[in-house]
């Protein structure tokens, strides 16, 4: 497997084959950011931990040059956050037992046009090559952050790119920068994500350099869990205590005739026609 990024990181927590780490990913995430796969695709790593039969893999595609910093991090250079990021995930995948971890290692900017992203496609495209899994997390196309958005368009046109029968068999877009509360009940994937959630913290406060660095993720990622699993219901007690929102976006790989936008824009309509519908019965 051939990436085009020179500045990639691979690693392999187990030290197993390359190969090996690849071929056998069941569950794969591919987020923008270091720590985003940790937020938005801990289902994925908590069905996986500890289990021979299913396996994580993970991919990050930018190089944390943006990330905020105060406190002790406020004098680091661009250069030295990436090392600091690129470490705290490697971290963390020890910490989950991935079967590999892929940083990329592109700048943001590089996701937010369709030439800019030509090479983060072929990168992704190659390792699904390698890993065909059967599940794949990544950002949904409402996110309100514009790299997420890119990722998610990356991830799209190179799961587009293999032939049908080695493509996964649910892609689904999760929440990190704007939740998915919102989405009418017929379109929401309730993930459960209350097992182990002292590896839930650990993973959390892996990413000190956000932290320390002037953004209690830790906190606000479990707070949003936490809410969606006592706000999904207003009628029934609570069986879960964490819950994290997906959009089932698998149509998007079985059709590729469909928008991408329009799908979403669909979603949004719902949204009215039930929020209206809802209003309308009691006033």
């Amino acid at each position: 497997m051939k990436l085009s990024q020179p500045n990639h990181d691979i690693c392999i927590p187990d030290e197993d084959t390359s190969s090996n780490a690849f071929s056998r990913t069941t569950h794969l995430g591919i987020g923008a950011h270091q720590d985003d796969l940790e937020f938005m695709a801990l289902h994925g790593i908590l069905e996986c931990f500890q289990k021979n039969d299913k396996w994580f893999g993970g991919i990050t595609c930018t190089d944390g040059a943006g990330s905020s910093r105060t406190g002790p991090y406020a004098d680091f250079t661009d250069e030295e956050m990436k090392q600091i990021r690129v470490g705290e995930q490697r971290t963390a995948a020890q910490i989950g037992k991935f079967s590999f971890m892929a940083q990329l290692g592109y700048a943001s900017s590089f996701t937010k046009s369709p030439d800019g992203r030509k090479g983060l496609v072929d990168d992704i495209f190659s390792i699904l090559e390698a890993s065909a899994p059967d599940v794949i997390y990544t950002h949904n196309p409402a996110d309100k952050h514009a790299t997420h958005i890119g990722v998610f368009l990356a991830t799209l046109e190179a799961i587009r790119r293999l032939p049908q029968d080695k493509r996964p068999g649910k892609l689904l877009g999760c929440e990190v920068w704007r939740g998915l509360d919102w989405l009418p009940d017929s379109r929401k994937v309730i993930l459960d994500v209350s097992a182990r959630p002292n590896l839930t913290a650990a993973l959390n406060g892996v990413f000190d350099s956000q932290i320390a660095g002037g953004k209690r993720y830790d906190l606000a990622i479990v707070g949003r869990r936490r809410a969606n699993a006592t706000m999904l219901d207003a009628h029934a007690v609570d069986d879960v205590t964490e819950v994290t929102y997906a959009i089932d976006l698998t149509e998007l790989i079985k059709d590729e005739s469909i928008d991408p936008l329009a799908f979403i824009s669909e979603v949004y309509n719902e949204f009215v026609e039930e929020a209206t519908v809802q209003f309308k019965a009691v006033s």
